[in-house]
């Protein structure tokens, strides 16, 4: 009898222990959900346990549910899930989830073979942690690599992606199909909540955040509708260059100001110095130097001086250039033309 008791004494004591840990994790559950919800979610978040299981300042992020149930989003999805599976049938591979079949790079490096018609020197199969990042971080590495050049932003990492970070994964898919020309057509403006949570002295704290998935099919592929300078360029070069020199006797008109000249469109106004330095002639204010790079030595850097450029045009009125910062600095005559008549338009008869 007392063998029985202790027996019994002992069970009971599991069991409490047992249903003690089941409510210290159901406790942190609860934690992380109220940390997650307010007002700007109505929905309830799912949040698994180890979701919130941080360290002090640690920050995890998710996809708002609402978020989530948009038509476009799913639509975004469900195209780029098509879109890889179409690449990888002859390797027979099918992807069901973005998240859960890309994180580990094993997919990826079969896209990327695929797209870039190359071969990655990296191990077939990794089981570890260790050998997935390692792997993951040489697809990433080559995807760098190819997309850099062109001036893309890149908006994913390593941990992000073998976290499982669906922001990250679609942002990086979204980049390869625009660079490869997918023979695709992405959903336009699919943007998402994503809701922050971040441990600070103990407690978890939440923010939302809208992120941008995609813009408008013109901005991601370059592609805009003819103009007058794609019949320039076809059909009357004599005319091109009446107005290059147009052009050149405005532009060193007002940077004569600053005992600057420019001879060649294309290859002076590439770094966007002298872009940033003509709108504020133009507008009569003085451009703070820590604004734009004086002296770019990168692509990036020269990528970023048009895109201030273009962000002093729109403040002054302009409508937004019918080009992208990477075809100026990559020396497209015709989107630099573009930028230059709009302000041309605009600008002609100021002294």
């Amino acid at each position: 009898m007392r063998k029985d008791e202790s027996f019994l004494g002992k069970l009971g004591g599991t069991l409490a222990r047992r249903k003690k840990a089941r409510e210290a994790v159901s406790d942190l559950q609860e934690e992380g959900k109220s940390a997650i919800n307010s007002p700007m979610s109505p929905a309830a978040v799912d949040v698994h346990p180890e979701d919130t299981q941080l360290e002090e300042n640690e920050e995890r992020t998710m996809i708002d549910p609402v978020s989530r149930e948009d038509p476009k989003f799913k639509e975004l999805v469900k195209t780029l899930l098509d879109w890889i599976n179409d690449v990888l049938a002859e390797e027979r591979i099918i992807v069901k989830q973005l998240e859960e079949d890309l994180y580990d790079g094993q997919v990826l490096q079969k896209l990327l073979e695929k797209l870039a018609d190359c071969k990655l020197n990296v191990a077939e199969v990794t089981q570890s942690e260790i050998g997935q990042k390692q792997k993951l971080q040489t697809v990433l590495e080559a995807v760098q690599d190819l997309l850099r050049p062109h001036g893309w932003a890149l908006r994913w990492s390593v941990d992000s992606v073998h976290g499982k970070n669906l922001v990250s994964i679609l942002h990086l898919l979204v980049a390869l199909a625009m660079h490869f020309r997918a023979p695709i057509r992405l959903p336009e403006r699919v943007a998402v909540q994503v809701v922050v949570v971040r441990k600070r002295e103990g407690l978890l704290h939440s923010s939302h955040v809208s992120e941008e998935l995609t813009t408008t099919t013109e901005m991601m592929t370059g592609r805009f509708e003819r103009d007058a300078f794609d019949t320039l360029f076809d059909h009357a070069p004599d005319k091109l260059n009446l107005v290059k020199k147009s052009l050149i006797t405005f532009v060193n008109k007002h940077l004569n100001k600053l005992n600057l000249e420019v001879a060649e469109l294309e290859t002076q106004f590439a770094d966007g110095v002298y872009l940033v330095l003509l709108m504020g002639l133009l507008e009569d204010y003085f451009v703070p130097l820590h604004n734009f790079y004086l002296t770019p030595d990168s692509f990036d850097q020269k990528v970023h001086n048009v895109a201030f450029a273009f962000e002093l045009m729109l403040d002054g009125g302009l409508k937004k250039p019918k080009a992208r910062p990477e075809d100026v600095v990559n020396l497209d005559l015709k989107s630099t033309l573009r930028v230059l008549y709009n302000l041309f338009t605009k600008y002609k008869d100021m002294e």
